[in-house]
């Protein structure tokens, strides 16, 4: 069967390194799968580090800190159909503990950044001919989902500092 459209979503299991995860070699089938049985795949979060270090070698990063807040990002290619209406500065929510580097990403002459960070990085990337598109925050969540997660992991015990630009004043 062929689809229009496959969304690979992140995980938990983003400070393991890949091949350590225990579903690495099916998710590594799947995703060259939805090379040729996919119009276009979106990547999520922990997905899309996992689909950038499959296809094109490039590892994630562990950050000094959670990438915890919402924070401004800027359209740099509007060229690109995906990012048509968006305004030229937008917010979106990040919560993670890796990243992948914009040089790394630059590298690689089919991947074009769409959209990014000073704070919280590259947000969206995508092939040159759109099949594959890398997505690293989280514009999916809730109005709570940041405070659920803060208040879950503060109760949990973890070291955790308030999501930046999400409660009044900080």
């Amino acid at each position: 069967q062929r689809f229009d459209g496959f969304i690979i979503t992140g995980a938990p299991v983003e400070q393991m390194p890949f091949e350590e995860v225990d579903y690495w070699e099916e998710l590594k089938e799947i995703m060259e799968w939805t090379k040729t049985h996919v119009t276009s795949t979106v990547h999520l979060c922990w997905g899309a580090q996992a689909a950038l270090y499959y296809h094109f070698g490039i590892n994630k990063v562990q950050m000094d800190a959670k990438v915890f807040g919402v924070f401004e990002h800027r359209v740099q290619n509007r060229k690109t159909p995906l990012v048509r209406g968006f305004d030229d500065v937008f917010p979106v929510p990040h919560s993670r503990y890796t990243t992948v580097n914009r040089e790394d990403i630059e590298k690689v002459p089919d991947l074009k950044i769409l959209a990014s960070s000073d704070e919280a990085g590259v947000y969206i990337v995508t092939t040159e001919n759109g099949k594959q598109i890398f997505v690293t925050g989280h514009s999916e969540y809730d109005t709570d989902t940041l405070k659920n997660e803060y208040l879950r992991d503060k109760d949990g015990g973890l070291k955790i500092k308030m999501p930046k630009n999400y409660f009044p004043n900080d």
